[in-house]
């Protein structure tokens, strides 16, 4: 299964541009990147903090399931950012919930899923935050990049298209799950 990438400078946030997506065209199907989110959003209505540099991407897909539980979408995604980490690095990488990947004890990675509905259809964003050569200060919430962790240059774009690639391979088994 293709994805359709939409690639931006900046935004306000790559999910909400996602959701516009959905709701000003007809694709039902992508990926949104930003190099620079201006209102990066957590969960819990916190801000995601977005450094030039790291990974900003959204997926969007319509849910044909009704009865999948956000929980289970977030443990699976959980587990599709952790094969990408485990690319990178052989360190130990722990899921904390309700949606953090920690490497070392710190935060390495965040995802936000929202279901929407639209023209009858319901649809998923999965947001997902990667820190690649930039971690930031949150207090009382040590936090670390790919960079860091390997001591290794690492590609935003070859992160980029990893992510992209293990979401086109798995997204039709979650779409059937």
């Amino acid at each position: 299964m293709k994805l359709k990438k939409f690639k931006f400078k900046k935004v306000k946030s790559t999910n909400n541009t996602a959701i516009r997506i959905i709701k000003e065209s007809n694709y039902n199907l992508g990926m949104v990147i930003a190099e620079i989110q201006t209102n990066g959003r957590g969960q819990y209505g916190r801000k995601w903090i977005s450094s030039k540099g790291n990974l900003f991407v959204s997926f969007f897909n319509e849910l044909n399931k009704k009865n999948l539980s956000i929980n289970t979408i977030t443990k699976i995604n959980s587990l599709l950012v952790k094969k990408l980490l485990s690319v990178f690095t052989r360190k130990k990488i722990i899921f904390k919930k309700p949606n953090d990947l920690l490497i070392d004890k710190k935060k390495i990675s965040g995802i936000l899923q929202e279901i929407i509905f639209f023209n009858k259809k319901k649809f998923l964003i999965t947001g997902i935050g990667i820190n690649i050569i930039k971690n930031p200060y949150i207090k009382n919430y040590p936090s670390t990049n790919l960079q860091e962790v390997t001591k290794k240059s690492i590609s935003k774009s070859n992160v980029e298209n990893k992510l992209k690639q293990l979401f086109e391979k798995n997204l039709p088994k979650l779409l059937k799950y």
